[in-house]
């Protein structure tokens, strides 16, 4: 049996660890991004790259650098025009998104973090155009 003045402290420390332990859970997709088309994009590199992305959910948008490779979101911020993402990809690195929204098909997008041991500091335009293929 606990004594009562053990009560409080113990009902403390299981919200303080119930709620890292909501915060460790995949969040939902940020708000922003249900204002993004979906279809084929081409996304345009600082240094003129272009690489095209077949965009089904908004969400692929947040860990381009890792694929489909199953991560764990955490949403740092999430606006009406923008969000960060923060993911974790266990065994295979981790990431940040900055993703701001000029139109449902424009976009810019920043992301940095390590891809299977590699760094990795990228600055995207994306464009919707058109039905994927």
């Amino acid at each position: 049996m606990l004594k009562r003045s053990m009560r409080p402290v113990i009902a403390g420390a299981l919200l303080l660890f119930g709620a890292a332990g909501a915060t460790a859970q995949r969040d939902p997709a940020p708000n922003a991004l249900n204002g993004i088309e979906r279809g084929q994009w081409q996304l345009k590199a600082a240094d003129g790259g272009l690489r095209q992305l077949c965009v089904r959910s908004p969400a692929d948008l947040l860990q381009i650098m890792h694929g489909n490779t199953q991560c764990e979101h955490f949403v740092m911020e999430n606006g009406a025009r923008g969000a960060t993402i923060r993911y974790t990809c266990p065994s295979h690195g981790h990431g940040r998104t900055t993703i701001s929204i000029d139109t449902p098909r424009v976009i810019n997008l920043e992301t940095q973090g390590v891809a299977d041991g590699s760094p990795f500091s990228e600055r995207f335009e994306g464009r919707r155009t058109g039905a994927c293929n």
